[in-house]
């Protein structure tokens, strides 16, 4: 599968990400958090949204002087002054969005089905006659009428756009719906499909791969998920997971991902959480004694990739659940070589401060159990 076809990433940190509610990004954020996702070797950068005007449209001018190698993207309505905007800006990539679903059409746009289709025509055909990219955005795709949705998506396909972009805007979508709802789109239509999907049920990195697997080539993302509500896939979970689940190997720069990481969640003021699938400080922290000894003996045992890979160190967390063999691991680091027999008295004491503090210990408080040990030792020694 790895090498029929290739699948291209759509990153809207800087615009879907921005969306957080309470989040920020000053201009030099923006500009620096786009070079960093070129370097990493992201498709397309999705910049902001150009009619907000003052310093959005600024950031996204400045992005595009970059010369960056990546697509850069604004966002718009289906609007042709928000597209001017957006033109002004100098994007070679335009996304038109417009709601499909009936729940939006009525109640936010209060509109009709064919006002949508004839606003995102307009929209698109004005777009393709000034040379640029276009992804027109179904807005709440995932709770349109599926006919619906293919009457838009055939419209959006001869007025000249260049993919569709299947937004699961309220994240209610499984794997599998998913897989079948996606497929069958672009059988019927044989139109590019953009997967953009968001977590407020856990699954957006995994509809986002279910859609790929039933044939859509782009998928859109952010850095650590951020985005509305509970955020959107991952840019690093999608990445590792083509990679190592489906043998689609996007050769990402992905030993930047951690640092990347950092920024965006320094930057947008959110928690980088230490269970964050594959940039979390965890991901190859071992504790359990039989996880450690594994680990110790062969990486592969409790890892699938090394922690280099995503740009982390492997970590033996000495605690209450920790064995002889990682006790004995942590000592040679310190240039000290422990016996059966100490390393088994140590991790006694080492459980015993564990309980009682209610966290791993640390290196000095390590140090500090091994000298009172040594300390007893000798006394009893001497008693004898």
């Amino acid at each position: 599968m790895g090498e029929a076809k290739k699948i291209k990433i759509v990153d809207t940190t800087l615009r879907d990400g921005e969306q957080t509610a309470g989040v920020v990004f000053s201009n030099h954020e923006k500009i620096r958090i786009a070079k960093m996702l070129d370097d990493l070797g992201v498709d397309q950068i999705e910049a902001g949204i150009p009619i907000m005007g003052g310093h959005e449209k600024e950031a996204v001018k400045e992005i595009c002087k970059l010369g960056l190698r990546a697509s850069i993207m604004g966002w718009n309505r289906a609007v042709i002054g928000d597209i001017e905007a957006s033109l002004e800006c100098g994007v070679d990539a335009v996304a038109i969005s417009i709601s499909t679903s009936d729940i939006h059409i009525e109640h936010k746009l209060r509109s009709t089905r064919q006002k949508v289709l004839e606003d995102m025509v307009k929209a698109t055909e004005f777009a393709k006659k000034h040379g640029v990219y276009v992804s027109v955005n179904a807005e709440d795709a995932s709770r349109s009428d599926p006919e619906f949705l293919i009457e838009f998506a055939r419209a959006a396909k001869e007025a000249g756009a260049d993919r569709l972009r299947y937004c699961d805007t309220v994240g209610i979508l499984d794997p599998f719906t998913t897989y079948e709802r996606v497929k069958d789109l672009i059988e019927k239509v044989g139109i590019e499909v953009e997967m953009h999907t968001h977590n407020d049920f856990g699954m957006a990195t995994a509809n986002a791969l279910a859609g790929v697997r039933a044939g859509a080539t782009w998928v859109g993302v952010t850095v650590i998920g951020l985005g509305e509500r509970a955020g959107n896939a991952a840019l690093e979970e999608v990445v590792m997971a083509l990679k190592y689940l489906m043998g689609i190997d996007l050769n990402f720069k992905t030993e930047k991902f951690r640092e990347i990481a950092e920024y965006v969640s320094l930057a947008s003021k959110r928690e980088l959480p230490a269970w964050k699938p594959i940039v979390g400080s965890n991901m190859f922290a071992h504790e359990s004694g039989i996880h450690a000894d594994g680990t110790l003996k062969h990486p592969r045992t409790y890892e699938v990739f090394c922690p280099e890979e995503v740009g982390l160190e492997r970590q033996i967390v000495i605690g209450k659940h920790s064995g002889t063999s990682a006790i004995k691991a942590k000592f040679t680091e310190y240039g000290i070589k422990l016996t059966d027999e100490e390393a088994k008295e140590i991790l006694e004491r080492v459980r015993k401060a564990a309980v009682e503090l209610k966290r791993p210990l640390f290196d000095k408080e390590l140090v500090y159990i091994y000298e009172d040990y040594i300390h007893e030792k000798k006394e009893n020694t001497a008693i004898g």
